[in-house]
C-alpha cells in the first residue's frame, strides 16, 4: 500500500516538474529590435511597444550609458514623450537596451522596413531624403528629379557603411558612419551620420536602419 502511494506522489511530483519546465522559457539573449514609446516616471523609465497595450521598464546596459543620455538631451528627463527604436533584450518584462537606432521627440510608431527598405537618411538645406532597399536606393532633393539606382547590400567596413551605384551619367555614393546624429529640424537623434554625393554634390545629414 505504502509502495502505491510513494509511486503515485512520485507521479504527481514528475508531472509538475515537466509543467512548471514547459512554462519557464529561457530569454532569447539575441538582441532584437523595439519599437515603442518611452517616458520618465520618477526614476523609472517606461517603454510602451508599438500597437501594444503592455509596458517594460528599461534597464540601460550600453556602454558609458550612452542610450540614456542620447534620450536625456531630447528632453526625457523634462516629462517629454519620445518615440524610440532600441536594440535590446526584454528579460522578465525589463527591456536591457544595449543601443538605439532612433528618438524623435513625440515621434509615431514607424513599423520595420521589411525587405523593401534597409536604410533610410534625410538632411536640411538643402532639403533631401534617401531610402535603400528592395530593389532600389531612391535620393529625392528639393526642386530636382529623383535619383533611382539599382539597390546593393551595403558594405560595412568598421564603422562604416557604404555603397556606391551609376547610371544615366549619374554616379551616387553614399557613406555612413555610426556615430550620433541630431537633426534639430526632425526634433530626434539617430545612430548614424550621412554623407550622401551625386554628381560632386554632397548632402549631409543622419541615418538609420530599417
Amino acid at each position: 500500500m505504502k509502495f502505491r502511494h510513494l509511486s503515485a506522489a512520485l507521479a504527481v511530483l514528475l508531472l509538475a516538474t515537466a509543467l512548471l519546465a514547459d512554462e519557464v522559457k529561457p530569454v532569447d539573449a539575441a538582441p532584437k529590435m523595439a519599437f515603442g514609446l518611452m517616458m520618465k516616471q520618477g526614476d523609472r523609465l517606461i517603454f510602451s511597444p508599438c500597437r501594444d497595450r503592455s509596458y517594460a521598464n528599461v534597464e540601460d546596459v550600453s556602454p558609458d550609458g550612452s542610450v540614456t543620455a542620447v534620450l536625456t538631451s531630447l528632453g526625457l528627463d523634462a516629462g517629454k514623450r519620445l518615440y524610440v527604436e532600441l536594440l535590446g533584450v526584454l528579460d522578465n518584462g525589463t527591456l536591457k537596451a544595449s543601443a538605439f537606432n532612433m528618438a524623435r521627440v513625440e515621434g509615431r510608431c514607424q513599423m520595420p522596413g521589411g525587405k523593401e527598405e534597409s536604410w533610410r537618411a534625410a538632411g536640411n538645406d538643402p532639403a533631401w531624403a534617401l531610402v535603400a532597399g528592395g530593389e532600389h536606393v531612391r535620393l529625392q532633393r528639393y526642386g530636382k528629379p529623383d535619383v533611382v539606382l539599382p539597390y546593393a547590400e551595403f558594405r560595412m567596413d568598421g564603422r562604416y557603411a557604404r555603397y556606391d551605384g551609376t547610371g544615366d551619367n549619374l554616379k551616387l555614393t553614399v557613406s555612413l558612419e555610426k556615430t550620433i546624429c541630431r537633426d534639430a529640424q526632425a526634433n530626434g537623434a539617430f545612430a548614424w551620420t550621412a554623407s550622401v554625393g551625386v554628381n560632386g554634390q554632397v548632402l549631409k545629414g543622419c541615418a538609420w536602419q530599417r
